[in-house]
């Protein structure tokens, strides 16, 4: 949709703030199934989870040029098209952090993670390159009718070789019956929330997800105004492509560190200086720069540290409740998808009323900043899912 948006807006004569109410109802979904994804994978596997959901938004997204075609309500139906998109997708994270911290041991989990990850920013640089060719060559339908085929590709591909049919009837039945398949699933709900730990955990797990999105949503429309005669396919890829080994780099030093000896927590809270602390500090720098290849350098360098909170934040989650992190990173996820509604928006809003970018990419340094000190002040990586009587074992 990013990649889209300023040839959408063309189309259909959105201003900026109706660009900003398309691109953040994304998370106005988005939110309402990170707890329910999460739960579901404690409860019957992530992986099963995310082939399900997989499927339902590979065909919706092929589908919503057509959605946007349905009648002249345009801003309607694209906004209904995202929510739908974002309830889809909302599982799919949380369900992947039950996936690994069930199957992933702890000094493994933070490249195990952060490659998990850089799967996401190659499926960004994937549709950034490509959907730019095809936003030129055939225009914007194109670009989902790529991304949803990718997407149905891929389901096909892991229904075949990686999971059998009774696993998967198996799973729709449990979902059909509501049966728990496990006696662990009751979730230490007031034991949880009463630690200082998982807050730090959510308000940075809300500046991450807030910031990112932020930039997400908007970088795309940033290069196009402010560079017009700059090519699509550079700021869209670029970017992407440094964020893909920082991603790696991250999670193999993250590992590395506590291999060698170094404390989890001290580990995890320097990644975190990283993905929040320095990546806003290039993300100040590109409202005070007119050169396009500062610029994009400035880009590359904020989202590519921003992985690094794939070895910070993303583990701490499991660190605290390997038992119930699916349950707890969609809390936290939720939290972040909110704040993104409203940075999104939020975002639109600033650039439309003073007229200045700068006011945008200050934004994402605040949120940043906040969710960073948070985390420092607070941050633990000791297990807060046991009963009182073994906490200490």
């Amino acid at each position: 949709m990013p990649v889209c948006t300023v040839s959408m807006s063309q189309d259909f004569g959105w201003n900026k703030k109706e660009a900003g109410i398309v691109l953040s109802s994304f998370f106005w979904g988005y939110c309402l199934t990170q707890v329910v994804g999460g739960h579901l994978g404690d409860r019957i596997g992530g992986e099963k989870v995310i082939l399900l959901s997989a499927s339902a938004w590979g065909i919706l997204t092929a589908a919503t040029p057509l959605l946007a075609q349905l009648s002249s309500a345009h801003l309607f139906f694209m906004t209904f098209s995202r929510i739908l998109t974002g309830l889809l997708q909302g599982v799919y994270f949380p369900a992947l952090t039950s996936l690994l911290s069930q199957k992933v041991r702890e000094s493994e989990r933070a490249f195990t993670y952060s490659a998990v990850g850089a799967g996401s920013q190659f499926g960004t640089l994937v549709t950034g390159a490509v959907g730019s060719l095809l936003l030129d060559w055939y225009g914007w339908p194109s670009v989902f009718y790529f991304s949803g085929g990718l997407t149905l590709l891929w389901v096909c591909y892991v229904y075949r070789y990686l999971l059998s049919e009774q696993d998967l009837i198996l799973a729709l039945g449990v979902l059909a019956q509501g049966v728990p398949v496990s006696r662990h699933t009751k979730v230490p709900w007031r034991q949880l929330f009463r630690k200082p730990s998982v807050w730090a955990a959510i308000s940075s797990q809300l500046s991450a997800a807030c910031s990112f999105f932020i930039l997400l949503s908007w970088l795309p429309t940033f290069f196009e105004e402010t560079f017009p005669s700059s090519k699509g396919w550079v700021f869209n890829v670029v970017p992407w492509l440094v964020a893909i080994p920082a991603s790696l780099f991250s999670g193999f030093l993250s590992d590395h560190l506590i291999n060698q000896g170094y404390r989890t927590i001290a580990v995890r809270k320097f990644m975190q200086v990283m993905g929040l602390g320095l990546s806003s500090v290039f993300a100040l720098c590109l409202g005070h720069t007119s050169s396009f290849c500062k610029s994009v350098v400035f880009a590359s360098a904020s989202i590519g540290l921003q992985t690094f909170n794939h070895s910070g934040i993303s583990v701490n989650i499991q660190d605290l409740a390997p038992s119930c992190a699916g349950f707890l990173f969609g809390v936290a996820n939720t939290a972040g998808a909110l704040a993104g509604v409203v940075g999104v928006c939020l975002g639109g809003y600033l650039i439309e009323t003073t007229g200045s970018w700068t006011s945008m990419f200050n934004l994402v340094a605040a949120v940043s900043s906040l969710g960073l000190c948070t985390f420092l002040l607070f941050g633990e990586a000791q297990r807060v899912d046991l009963s009182p009587t073994h906490e200490d074992l």
